[in-house]
Protein backbone atom coordinates (compact mmCIF):
# COMPACT_ATOMS: atom_id res chain seq x y z
CA UNK A 1 0.00 0.00 0.00
CA UNK A 2 2.90 2.46 0.97
CA UNK A 3 4.48 1.25 -2.42
CA UNK A 4 1.25 1.75 -4.73
CA UNK A 5 1.01 5.66 -2.40
CA UNK A 6 4.74 7.00 -3.21
CA UNK A 7 4.01 5.64 -7.01
CA UNK A 8 0.99 8.13 -7.11
CA UNK A 9 2.19 10.69 -5.54
CA UNK A 10 5.52 12.08 -5.81
CA UNK A 11 7.30 13.43 -2.82
CA UNK A 12 6.20 16.60 -0.97
CA UNK A 13 2.99 16.57 -3.13
CA UNK A 14 0.82 17.33 0.09
CA UNK A 15 3.39 19.46 2.02
CA UNK A 16 4.51 21.81 -1.06
CA UNK A 17 2.42 25.71 -0.64
CA UNK A 18 2.15 26.29 -4.62
CA UNK A 19 0.91 22.85 -5.21
CA UNK A 20 -2.01 23.13 -2.31
CA UNK A 21 -2.66 26.77 -3.90
CA UNK A 22 -2.93 25.37 -7.27
CA UNK A 23 -5.38 22.63 -5.83
CA UNK A 24 -7.83 25.32 -4.56
CA UNK A 25 -7.66 28.09 -7.07
CA UNK A 26 -8.00 24.34 -9.72
CA UNK A 27 -11.24 23.30 -7.86
CA UNK A 28 -12.73 26.77 -7.43
CA UNK A 29 -12.20 27.42 -11.45
CA UNK A 30 -13.48 24.06 -12.35
CA UNK A 31 -17.14 24.51 -10.24
CA UNK A 32 -17.39 28.26 -11.91
CA UNK A 33 -16.61 26.59 -15.44
CA UNK A 34 -18.78 24.20 -15.26
CA UNK A 35 -22.00 25.52 -13.75
CA UNK A 36 -21.71 28.21 -16.50
CA UNK A 37 -20.53 25.78 -19.24
CA UNK A 38 -23.85 23.28 -18.83
CA UNK A 39 -26.25 26.58 -19.71
CA UNK A 40 -23.35 27.37 -22.43
CA UNK A 41 -23.76 24.41 -23.96
CA UNK A 42 -27.56 24.09 -23.85
CA UNK A 43 -27.80 27.34 -25.25
CA UNK A 44 -25.61 26.86 -27.94
CA UNK A 45 -23.18 29.63 -27.49
CA UNK A 46 -19.73 27.32 -27.18
CA UNK A 47 -18.44 29.45 -30.04
CA UNK A 48 -19.11 32.57 -27.45
CA UNK A 49 -17.11 30.87 -25.04
CA UNK A 50 -14.42 30.12 -27.26
CA UNK A 51 -14.30 33.65 -28.37
CA UNK A 52 -14.60 35.18 -24.60
CA UNK A 53 -11.07 33.05 -24.01
CA UNK A 54 -9.11 35.07 -26.87
CA UNK A 55 -10.67 38.23 -25.49
CA UNK A 56 -9.42 37.17 -22.54
CA UNK A 57 -6.21 36.74 -23.95
CA UNK A 58 -5.75 40.14 -24.73
CA UNK A 59 -6.86 41.30 -21.71
CA UNK A 60 -4.40 39.15 -19.91
CA UNK A 61 -1.31 39.90 -22.03
CA UNK A 62 -2.35 43.72 -21.79
CA UNK A 63 -2.89 43.22 -17.72
CA UNK A 64 1.00 42.49 -17.95
CA UNK A 65 2.08 45.24 -20.29
CA UNK A 66 0.75 47.46 -17.63
CA UNK A 67 1.99 45.81 -14.77
CA UNK A 68 -1.05 44.34 -13.43
CA UNK A 69 -2.09 40.36 -12.98
CA UNK A 70 -3.31 38.74 -15.62
CA UNK A 71 -6.42 38.27 -13.73
CA UNK A 72 -7.32 41.48 -13.79
CA UNK A 73 -7.19 41.78 -17.33
CA UNK A 74 -8.65 38.02 -18.01
CA UNK A 75 -11.86 39.57 -16.40
CA UNK A 76 -12.03 43.24 -17.28
CA UNK A 77 -11.70 42.64 -20.81
CA UNK A 78 -13.68 39.85 -20.79
CA UNK A 79 -16.80 41.53 -19.47
CA UNK A 80 -16.46 44.14 -21.60
CA UNK A 81 -16.00 41.91 -24.64
CA UNK A 82 -19.27 39.85 -23.56
CA UNK A 83 -21.10 43.14 -23.20
CA UNK A 84 -19.74 43.75 -26.60
CA UNK A 85 -21.08 41.37 -27.84
CA UNK A 86 -24.77 41.17 -26.60
CA UNK A 87 -24.71 44.71 -27.31
CA UNK A 88 -24.44 44.54 -31.30
CA UNK A 89 -25.64 40.97 -31.76
CA UNK A 90 -29.89 39.56 -31.59
CA UNK A 91 -31.09 36.67 -30.86
CA UNK A 92 -31.07 34.57 -34.01
CA UNK A 93 -27.69 32.68 -33.97
CA UNK A 94 -26.65 33.97 -36.94
CA UNK A 95 -26.64 37.82 -35.94
CA UNK A 96 -25.22 36.22 -32.35
CA UNK A 97 -22.61 34.70 -34.46
CA UNK A 98 -21.68 37.34 -36.46
CA UNK A 99 -21.30 39.71 -33.43
CA UNK A 100 -19.06 37.36 -31.45
CA UNK A 101 -17.08 36.96 -34.62
CA UNK A 102 -16.33 40.24 -34.67
CA UNK A 103 -14.80 40.59 -31.22
CA UNK A 104 -13.08 37.59 -31.56
CA UNK A 105 -11.23 39.39 -34.97
CA UNK A 106 -10.57 42.72 -32.72
CA UNK A 107 -9.25 40.19 -29.95
CA UNK A 108 -7.13 38.27 -31.44
CA UNK A 109 -5.20 41.30 -33.08
CA UNK A 110 -5.18 42.92 -29.74
CA UNK A 111 -3.63 40.00 -27.91
CA UNK A 112 -1.19 39.96 -31.32
CA UNK A 113 -0.04 43.32 -30.78
CA UNK A 114 0.45 43.18 -26.32
CA UNK A 115 2.58 39.85 -26.10
CA UNK A 116 4.49 41.72 -28.94
CA UNK A 117 5.00 44.65 -26.51
CA UNK A 118 5.44 42.24 -23.62
CA UNK A 119 8.36 39.99 -25.31
CA UNK A 120 10.22 43.11 -26.87
CA UNK A 121 9.99 46.48 -25.53
CA UNK A 122 8.93 45.53 -21.59
CA UNK A 123 11.33 42.15 -22.03
CA UNK A 124 8.57 40.19 -20.33
CA UNK A 125 10.03 36.16 -20.03
CA UNK A 126 6.97 33.96 -20.68
CA UNK A 127 4.46 36.44 -21.32
CA UNK A 128 3.12 34.01 -23.74
CA UNK A 129 3.14 30.41 -22.01
CA UNK A 130 1.44 32.26 -19.05
CA UNK A 131 -1.43 33.88 -20.63
CA UNK A 132 -2.14 31.35 -23.38
CA UNK A 133 -1.60 28.15 -21.91
CA UNK A 134 -1.76 29.01 -18.10
CA UNK A 135 0.78 28.82 -14.89
CA UNK A 136 -1.77 27.45 -12.11
CA UNK A 137 1.83 26.81 -10.07
CA UNK A 138 3.08 30.28 -10.37
CA UNK A 139 -0.19 32.37 -9.91
CA UNK A 140 0.14 35.61 -8.53
CA UNK A 141 -3.71 36.40 -7.88
CA UNK A 142 -4.03 36.34 -4.29
CA UNK A 143 -6.78 33.55 -3.27
CA UNK A 144 -9.41 36.03 -1.77
CA UNK A 145 -9.88 37.58 -5.08
CA UNK A 146 -10.28 34.28 -6.83
CA UNK A 147 -13.02 33.52 -4.10
CA UNK A 148 -14.51 36.55 -4.76
CA UNK A 149 -14.78 36.38 -8.61
CA UNK A 150 -15.97 32.65 -8.23
CA UNK A 151 -18.53 33.78 -5.80
CA UNK A 152 -19.72 36.77 -7.86
CA UNK A 153 -20.30 34.22 -11.28
CA UNK A 154 -21.54 31.53 -9.52
CA UNK A 155 -24.20 34.18 -7.28
CA UNK A 156 -25.36 35.83 -10.71
CA UNK A 157 -26.20 32.93 -12.45
CA UNK A 158 -28.14 31.41 -9.20
CA UNK A 159 -30.11 34.99 -9.27
CA UNK A 160 -31.17 34.57 -12.52
CA UNK A 161 -31.49 30.86 -12.98
CA UNK A 162 -34.99 29.91 -13.82
CA UNK A 163 -35.68 33.01 -16.24
CA UNK A 164 -32.50 31.90 -17.76
CA UNK A 165 -33.10 28.32 -18.10
CA UNK A 166 -36.82 29.11 -19.41
CA UNK A 167 -34.96 31.22 -22.15
CA UNK A 168 -32.46 28.61 -22.76
CA UNK A 169 -35.67 26.53 -23.89
CA UNK A 170 -37.50 29.52 -25.85
CA UNK A 171 -36.32 32.84 -25.78
CA UNK A 172 -40.07 33.60 -27.30
CA UNK A 173 -41.75 31.71 -24.56
CA UNK A 174 -40.00 33.18 -22.09
CA UNK A 175 -40.35 36.69 -23.14
CA UNK A 176 -44.48 35.85 -23.34
CA UNK A 177 -43.75 35.07 -19.54
CA UNK A 178 -42.44 38.46 -19.28
CA UNK A 179 -39.03 37.55 -18.78
CA UNK A 180 -36.55 39.78 -19.43
CA UNK A 181 -34.69 38.31 -22.00
CA UNK A 182 -32.24 40.51 -23.29
CA UNK A 183 -31.26 41.68 -19.45
CA UNK A 184 -30.69 37.64 -18.83
CA UNK A 185 -28.64 36.81 -21.72
CA UNK A 186 -26.11 39.76 -20.82
CA UNK A 187 -26.36 38.66 -17.08
CA UNK A 188 -25.23 35.34 -18.32
CA UNK A 189 -22.94 36.38 -20.85
CA UNK A 190 -21.03 38.27 -18.05
CA UNK A 191 -20.93 35.80 -15.70
CA UNK A 192 -19.78 33.37 -18.11
CA UNK A 193 -17.31 35.99 -18.80
CA UNK A 194 -15.99 36.26 -15.55
CA UNK A 195 -15.89 31.91 -15.30
CA UNK A 196 -13.68 32.29 -18.67
CA UNK A 197 -11.17 34.85 -17.08
CA UNK A 198 -11.02 31.92 -14.08
CA UNK A 199 -10.37 28.97 -16.46
CA UNK A 200 -8.06 31.17 -18.04
CA UNK A 201 -5.84 31.55 -14.97
CA UNK A 202 -5.81 27.80 -14.64
CA UNK A 203 -5.21 26.41 -18.35
CA UNK A 204 -4.36 29.43 -20.42
CA UNK A 205 -6.77 31.75 -22.65
CA UNK A 206 -6.11 29.41 -25.62
CA UNK A 207 -7.67 26.14 -23.73
CA UNK A 208 -10.08 27.96 -21.53
CA UNK A 209 -12.72 26.12 -23.56
CA UNK A 210 -11.98 22.92 -22.78
CA UNK A 211 -12.66 23.53 -19.01
CA UNK A 212 -16.19 24.84 -19.95
CA UNK A 213 -17.52 22.75 -22.15
CA UNK A 214 -15.89 19.64 -21.77
CA UNK A 215 -17.28 18.53 -18.20
CA UNK A 216 -20.47 20.00 -19.43
CA UNK A 217 -20.59 18.14 -22.38
CA UNK A 218 -19.65 14.99 -20.45
CA UNK A 219 -22.36 15.34 -17.71
CA UNK A 220 -25.22 15.85 -20.28
CA UNK A 221 -24.06 12.64 -21.97
CA UNK A 222 -25.09 11.15 -18.56
CA UNK A 223 -28.34 12.59 -17.72
CA UNK A 224 -30.88 14.40 -18.53
CA UNK A 225 -31.99 15.78 -15.72
CA UNK A 226 -30.24 19.73 -15.13
CA UNK A 227 -29.07 19.40 -11.37
CA UNK A 228 -27.64 16.20 -12.03
CA UNK A 229 -25.72 17.76 -14.97
CA UNK A 230 -24.48 20.27 -12.82
CA UNK A 231 -23.37 18.12 -10.16
CA UNK A 232 -21.80 15.87 -12.40
CA UNK A 233 -20.07 18.32 -14.76
CA UNK A 234 -18.50 20.12 -11.31
CA UNK A 235 -17.38 16.55 -10.29
CA UNK A 236 -16.11 16.01 -13.38
CA UNK A 237 -14.36 19.50 -13.92
CA UNK A 238 -12.69 19.37 -10.51
CA UNK A 239 -11.50 15.79 -11.00
CA UNK A 240 -9.95 16.12 -13.80
CA UNK A 241 -8.29 19.80 -12.99
CA UNK A 242 -7.05 17.99 -9.48
CA UNK A 243 -5.63 15.24 -11.52
CA UNK A 244 -3.60 17.31 -14.00
CA UNK A 245 -2.07 19.24 -11.20
CA UNK A 246 -0.57 15.96 -9.65
CA UNK A 247 0.33 14.27 -13.16
CA UNK A 248 1.94 17.52 -14.01
CA UNK A 249 3.74 17.25 -10.65
CA UNK A 250 4.92 13.65 -10.73
CA UNK A 251 6.08 14.39 -14.38
CA UNK A 252 9.29 16.14 -13.21
CA UNK A 253 10.49 12.76 -11.04
CA UNK A 254 9.59 10.76 -14.67
CA UNK A 255 13.07 11.23 -16.51
CA UNK A 256 16.60 12.00 -15.38
CA UNK A 257 15.65 15.79 -16.73
CA UNK A 258 13.36 16.98 -14.15
CA UNK A 259 10.85 18.85 -16.44
CA UNK A 260 7.83 18.38 -15.48
CA UNK A 261 4.98 18.79 -18.57
CA UNK A 262 2.76 21.74 -18.42
CA UNK A 263 -0.48 21.27 -16.22
CA UNK A 264 -2.60 22.34 -18.89
CA UNK A 265 -2.05 19.44 -21.09
CA UNK A 266 -2.97 17.00 -18.74
CA UNK A 267 -6.41 18.52 -17.42
CA UNK A 268 -7.56 19.20 -21.22
CA UNK A 269 -5.90 15.18 -21.90
CA UNK A 270 -8.10 13.83 -18.59
CA UNK A 271 -11.07 16.07 -19.78
CA UNK A 272 -11.17 14.55 -23.34
CA UNK A 273 -11.19 11.26 -22.22
CA UNK A 274 -13.89 11.79 -19.92
CA UNK A 275 -15.81 13.20 -22.91
CA UNK A 276 -14.64 10.45 -24.97
CA UNK A 277 -15.41 7.86 -22.44
CA UNK A 278 -19.07 8.93 -22.24
CA UNK A 279 -19.21 8.94 -25.52
CA UNK A 280 -20.32 5.90 -27.08
CA UNK A 281 -23.75 5.77 -24.34
CA UNK A 282 -24.75 8.32 -25.70
CA UNK A 283 -24.72 7.70 -29.75
CA UNK A 284 -26.35 4.58 -28.74
CA UNK A 285 -29.18 6.27 -26.08
CA UNK A 286 -29.78 9.33 -29.00
CA UNK A 287 -30.35 5.79 -31.54
CA UNK A 288 -33.00 5.18 -29.91
CA UNK A 289 -36.50 5.63 -31.20
CA UNK A 290 -37.60 9.32 -30.84
CA UNK A 291 -40.68 7.85 -27.86
CA UNK A 292 -38.22 6.56 -25.69
CA UNK A 293 -35.90 9.17 -25.78
CA UNK A 294 -35.79 11.19 -22.49
CA UNK A 295 -36.16 14.94 -22.37
CA UNK A 296 -34.04 17.49 -20.34
CA UNK A 297 -35.27 18.17 -17.32
CA UNK A 298 -34.17 20.73 -14.13
CA UNK A 299 -33.73 19.13 -10.65
CA UNK A 300 -37.25 19.12 -9.90
CA UNK A 301 -38.17 16.85 -13.12
CA UNK A 302 -39.44 19.48 -15.15
CA UNK A 303 -38.71 19.18 -18.95
CA UNK A 304 -36.43 22.20 -19.74
CA UNK A 305 -35.24 20.64 -23.80
CA UNK A 306 -36.74 17.84 -26.11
Amino acid sequence: MHELYTWVFEPGFFTSGPVRTALVIGGLTAVVSAVAGVFTVLRGQSFAGHSLGDVSAAGGSGALLIGLTPLTGFIGLGVLGAGAMDLIGIQRVRGRDLATGIVLGAAIGLTALFLYLDTSASATTGAAQQILFGSIFTITSTLPVIITFSALALGAIALIWRPLLLATVSSDIAAARGVPVRLVGLAYMLALAVAVGLSSLTVGAILSTALLIGPAATSLHLTTRMGRAMVLACLTGVAATWAGILLAYDSYYWGSAHQGLPVSFFIVAVIFAAYLLTALPARRAAARPPETAAPVTDATGDQIAA
